[in-house]
């Protein structure tokens, strides 16, 4: 019998089609559906890593504010971003495009920064598609990968007292796409560049994905694409555990802040629920939490966040001096939007 699937969120879609694809003892497959990459056995040191994405014209972008160029880019970091979550290092890359009509005029400036993030990131591009689309624009990425089998960070590795890090700003994804909604970026590309270019190119964390895994401190680990309050409630649902978030101590930048002012929207909204951040999320010890800080920083001299903590139960929760509410899959979601 035909189980209906209308109505159902994007994770009621992905559960369902992952319980009617099972695979045998003897598969290559170590990880299937439900993390940010698969993961393939290569050999008997390591794994490929696979994942694909799909843009589609009016969801994803709208070009009438994304420069083809830096659509190519974006298109090949979200991709990306994957395989730093799992610790691993790209490797190619197919592109698959569905036009409505003819190849646009700007096909090349697009592929000029496809080709541009491919590159800095040392990946190649081997095949691909193109078809002619009766409806919207679509652009679906496929990204492999590989890792050492002992290294690959999962969702479902997070346990009781792991601190919970972020490795950047949260939020500054949503607030560039409230600036380019509202038509205010152009009015004010240099006090908002960093807002802008968090929305129209953002940055993959492969690098610091590689250093997090190879180090062997971390637990659990996922890039943030559809917002913390969602991101973080996988981790959980994966790992059996929950997780306590203290609102006081969620990494938020000036221009966020004020550009939520200039727009009168929550900037919570945005840091828990706006996604596209492309941060990576992760669990580590307590025990560990200064090596690890300290480690990033003589890497990268970057900062990481301890946003809170896991802890026994389920689901998110945020915290603060005065109430403690729950907010697990708040963020974006295809099929049901935002939660409020």
């Amino acid at each position: 019998m035909k189980k209906d699937t209308s109505n159902k969120s994007e994770r009621d879609i992905i559960k369902y089609i992952s319980n009617l694809f099972r695979f045998p003892a003897d598969s290559p497959v170590i990880n299937g559906i439900g993390d940010d990459c698969a993961v393939l056995r290569k050999d008997g040191k390591s794994c490929f890593l696979v994942t694909t994405d799909t843009l589609v014209e009016s969801v994803h972008f709208e070009l009438a504010w994304h420069p083809p160029f830096l659509l190519g880019r974006k298109t090949g970091a979200v991709n990306l971003s994957d395989i730093a979550a799992m610790g691993g290092q790209p490797r190619f890359a197919l592109l698959n495009m569905a036009f409505p009509g003819s190849a646009p005029s700007w096909l090349d400036d697009f592929l000029a920064g496809f080709h541009e993030i491919l590159q800095e990131y040392g990946t190649l591009l081997v095949g691909g598609d193109t078809v002619k689309s009766s409806n919207d624009l679509s652009i679906t990425v496929t990204i492999i990968g590989e890792a050492a089998e002992d290294i690959i960070c999962y969702r479902s590795g997070a346990v009781k007292d792991d601190l919970v890090f972020v490795s950047g700003f949260l939020g500054d994804a949503a607030a560039g796409l409230a600036l380019c909604q509202s038509g205010l970026s152009s009015h004010g590309l240099g006090q908002w560049q960093q807002l802008i270019k968090a929305h129209l190119d953002p940055q993959p964390q492969v690098q610091l994905g590689k250093i997090l895994a190879e180090s062997g401190l971390v637990h659990a680990m996922m890039d943030i694409s559809d917002g913390l309050a969602t991101d973080l409630a996988h981790i959980c649902a994966e790992s059996g555990t929950a997780a306590e978030v203290i609102k006081e101590d969620l990494p938020v930048s000036g221009q966020m802040t004020a550009a939520a002012g200039k727009l009168e929207k929550p900037v919570l909204d945005w840091a828990l629920k706006g996604g596209e951040d492309y941060q990576l999320l992760f669990t580590v010890s307590p025990d560990h939490e200064e090596d690890l800080c300290n480690l990033v920083h003589e890497k990268t001299g970057q900062q990481i966040f301890c946003i809170g903590k896991i802890i026994e139960g389920q689901g998110v929760f945020l915290s603060d001096t005065l109430q403690r509410e729950e907010v697990s899959f708040q963020g974006y979601d295809h099929f049901t939007a935002w939660k409020s």
